[in-house]
């Protein structure tokens, strides 16, 4: 029979699995990088920069105009093609 975690050891493995702030800017310049090539990617930070940008408002709104099942299809062709890759 399998041993039950203890909240101390699941707390520590979630601790592991974190990444730092400097790791997470890191990967989201890269990942800008890959979308939208070196310029874009400092021009798409400078807009944000500079007009204000409430990412909440957005995200609500972001597929306002999609169902369920549209949008789970398209994170799961997301998926196959980055497994692709």
């Amino acid at each position: 029979m399998a041993k039950k975690q203890t909240r101390l050891e699941t707390e520590a493995k979630l601790e592991i699995s974190m990444i730092t702030d400097t790791e997470v800017r890191i990967k989201g310049l890269k990942a800008l990088i890959n979308a939208l090539g070196e310029v874009d990617a400092e021009r798409f930070i400078s807009l944000t920069m500079r007009e204000p940008f409430d990412y909440t408002k957005w995200h609500k709104n972001l597929w306002a105009d999609k169902s369920v099942t549209e949008i789970s299809n398209h994170a799961m062709q997301f998926r196959k093609n980055e497994e692709d890759r």
